[in-house]
């Protein structure tokens, strides 16, 4: 399950909005996106000021394993999701310390995706082991952008110390969880997988339009993001799929009269041969 955010750019009259001053206001999206399904489960409207942490802690739930950006780094609040019952997969910032209590033994399934190691440890400082009610497990990823192969221009990034930002293809990721029964390749990519939901974003503002707010007030933005969301999980329950900018085209064609049924359901039929032929 992944947790993550965006800001909506708001008026500066909309004085519920509070983000930077009185000449800058936002609206800020929380979302709970399931990786394996591709559809968002569960969103809420506030304004920008709002501790993302304090209103993913209102909405925990038992049974649920939660993919976490090292924004969530506080370790009493990780420790509240384990007492859900629930688990956590998360980016630590580069300079987190820790204790290593023991070291684990890698297969070659793990270092063939870049696992660097594998342990179990206290997660802080000795005055904060207090914070867990057991030992973490953390693991270690070196991980190489293939798309610096094709020539493309990465963007600059801030490292996870937030004290220099780069261009380099490689990068060292160091993740924590508690679950201790799941191979150590398959804790990165479900943090791989937190990308995702940030292509869910860029349908969500891009293609269908929600960076333009139709309302003014927090339930009228509320209202247009709900409804943003309905449109995507019909049209994923209707193609399959994850929804693209060419399908939306499409239906919106269709409504405007541009395009007839038939070639709608055409279009929506030969998305269903291509994932077959790709089967």
């Amino acid at each position: 399950m992944l947790t993550e955010l965006t800001l909506l750019k708001a008026l500066s009259k909309m004085l519920w909005a509070l983000w930077l001053d009185e000449d800058h206001r936002a609206a800020k999206v929380h979302l709970e996106f399931d990786i394996l399904k591709g559809i968002p489960i569960q969103a809420q409207v506030t304004h920008a000021n709002k501790s993302e942490m304090a209103q993913l802690e209102s909405a925990l739930a038992p049974g649920k394993l939660y993919c976490l950006d090292a924004g969530y780094g506080e370790y009493r609040f990780l420790d509240k999701i384990i007492q859900q019952p629930s688990s956590f997969v998360m980016r630590l910032r580069d300079n987190a310390s820790y204790e290593t209590i023991e070291e684990r033994t890698l297969s070659e399934a793990d270092r063939k995706v870049g696992i660097e190691f594998d342990r179990v440890v206290w997660l802080g400082s000795k005055q904060k082991h207090s914070n867990f009610s057991k030992p973490m497990r953390i693991i270690q990823l070196h991980y190489y952008d293939e798309r610096a192969l094709l020539g493309h221009k990465r963007k600059s990034r801030v490292s996870s110390k937030k004290t220099f930002r780069t261009r380099s293809a490689e990068q060292t990721l160091l993740i924590a969880t508690d679950r201790m029964d799941l191979p150590a390749e398959l804790i990165g990519l479900i943090y791989r997988y937190r990308w995702q939901i940030e292509l869910f974003f860029r349908w969500f503002k891009c293609i269908l339009g929600c960076q333009h707010l139709l309302a003014l007030s927090q339930n009228g933005i509320t209202i247009q993001v709900y409804c943003a969301l309905i449109a995507s999980l019909l049209i994923r329950l209707w193609t399959g799929r994850k929804p693209t900018k060419r399908t939306f085209e499409m239906i919106c064609l269709y409504f405007q009269g541009w395009a007839s049924l038939e070639e709608l359901i055409g279009h929506i039929e030969g998305l269903k041969a291509q994932d077959q032929k790709q089967q």
